[in-house]
């Protein structure tokens, strides 16, 4: 919300030429939390977890429509990644600011990401959908065909296959919940029994996601370049970041930009 009002104060004249309506629930009314000072005006919005407030799609679009803003921003974490939120706010001629609803299920699903790159000649490790096709439009449009994502899936309640699909793959490997995130639902496997000892625990925290496995890469690091797009076509690479600063597959630090690889290999 600075960062608005820096540039409407630049651009337009006045920082209070773009104006602001902020959600916030009791905890934030307690603390007198920053974004509700900086608001135009605020929506006071039910506590607890964040299904009852920063997370509930339905929530965000009548606080939009009651208020007549033109676009939303998200912020972080929360709904900021659920396309339903996208795709209800577009519904309603209302602007998301972010990705559409297509290329966020596309990318925000590690199966579904994985199938894009795939589809996109990008290099990828042997995985459990190494064999599986699909088009780049089907993709991006968020409408690959359920057999088809199925088949680079193993089943949830046949750890059997799980081994089976990991020795295809060759140990070590990576099982994997397709929606996890943040260290949850991923576990390092090296024999047979390891997976039947995990693949419970894998499905379990991460409820209802499909489940991968995908070849571990050793002595390897985890770099990012972040893109940003909008509806022109207009497309900018805001540079690399090197996140292999991590405790249990969840990272702690990200720095920029990359100094690990070459820079036009991260750029």
């Amino acid at each position: 919300m600075r960062s608005v009002r820096s540039w409407a104060a630049q651009a337009l004249g006045s920082p209070r030429a773009v104006a602001m309506v902020a959600m916030a629930t009791p905890d934030d009314m307690r603390v007198n939390a920053e974004h509700i000072a900086m608001a135009d005006q605020f929506v006071e919005v039910p506590g607890g977890t964040n299904n009852n407030n920063y997370a509930n799609v339905e929530l965000i679009v009548q606080i939009a429509l009651r208020a007549g803003v033109d676009a939303v921003w998200p912020g972080w974490g929360h709904a900021s990644e659920n396309p339903d939120l996208p795709a209800a706010l577009t519904h309603h001629g209302i602007r998301f600011l972010g990705p559409p609803a297509g290329p966020m299920a596309a990318l925000g699903d590690k199966v579904g990401s994985t199938l894009l790159a795939q589809a996109a000649n990008v290099p990828t490790l042997p995985w459990s959908g190494s064999a599986v096709r699909v088009s780049v439009d089907e993709c991006a449009g968020g409408v690959i065909p359920p057999s088809t994502y199925s088949a680079a899936c193993i089943p949830l309640d046949d750890v059997e296959a799980a081994v089976e699909a990991c020795q295809k793959i060759g140990y070590p490997v990576m099982l994997k919940a397709s929606w996890g995130g943040g260290g949850k639902g991923i576990r390092k496997v090296s024999s047979d029994d390891e997976v039947r000892a995990v693949f419970k625990q894998v499905a379990g925290e991460v409820p209802g996601s499909p489940i991968f496995a995908m070849k571990l890469a050793p002595a390897s690091r985890h770099l990012e370049v972040q893109l940003l797009c909008d509806m022109h076509g207009n497309v900018a690479s805001l540079y690399s970041r090197d996140c292999s600063v991590q405790r249990r597959h969840q990272k702690i630090i990200e720095e920029g930009p990359v100094t690990a690889a070459p820079e036009d290999s991260a750029s």
